[in-house]
């Protein structure tokens, strides 16, 4: 059981901290992967206490900018003297890592269990939300932008992160993930679908 006091202080004063962020990383997204996290640290017999606190602060470094926004998010978890309220230093460095290697286009494998399952909740892949989050990215980085600008970079991420070779990795094999990436790989490959899917998309994201 996750203690009361700890709940309160990330409810209080980091979960807040995703309202400012964009569509991709709000206050849903958070929670989804809080969410996510807890399963899969339950599901494997780890600390969920600490699941819980890496997935809370996995992307609070996005308040300075995206590139480094996960060595960030670990300096802010490790800078955090509240924490030390319930977990000692090697705890604390253990998090930071994991939130370092919570990235999906990260160049090494997550260096504990912790970051593997953080780096896994965090993908929370579904086909209609990953698409829709990729248009949604789009539009904050290129508002000015064409539609057919849009589709190109749209088409060309999702072909460089999901399709089969991509650099999404998957560190559990039997996560809900794995069975929905082969949803979105089906999606990506049929270039008819994947176009009407994005206009329907665009069209919503521009009301």
């Amino acid at each position: 059981m996750i203690p009361a006091n700890l709940t309160h202080y990330i409810a209080t004063e980091i979960i807040p901290r995703y309202e400012k962020f964009d569509k991709a990383h709000n206050l849903s997204h958070v929670q989804a992967v809080i969410g996510e996290s807890l399963s899969l640290a339950k599901q494997y017999g780890v600390n969920e206490n600490m699941a819980y606190t890496i997935a809370a602060y996995h992307d609070t470094g996005l308040c300075h900018d995206r590139a480094t926004h996960h060595l960030i998010s670990g300096e802010i978890l490790k800078q955090d003297a509240a924490l030390r309220q319930w977990f000692n230093e090697k705890e604390i460095e253990t998090m930071k890592e994991a939130v370092e290697d919570h990235r999906a286009s990260t160049d090494h494998e997550p260096r504990s269990i912790y970051g593997r399952i953080v780096a896994e909740a965090d993908r929370v892949i579904d086909p209609t939300i990953t698409l829709r989050r990729t248009v949604q990215y789009g539009l904050k980085q290129q508002p000015e932008a064409d539609k057919e600008w849009h589709y190109q970079r749209f088409h060309q991420h999702l072909m460089d992160k999901y399709a089969p070779g991509g650099y999404l990795k998957l560190w559990f094999p039997e996560s809900k993930n794995a069975e929905r990436l082969k949803e979105l790989q089906k999606i990506i490959a049929d270039e008819t679908l994947l176009k009407n899917t994005f206009d329907q998309l665009f069209a919503e994201e521009n009301l």
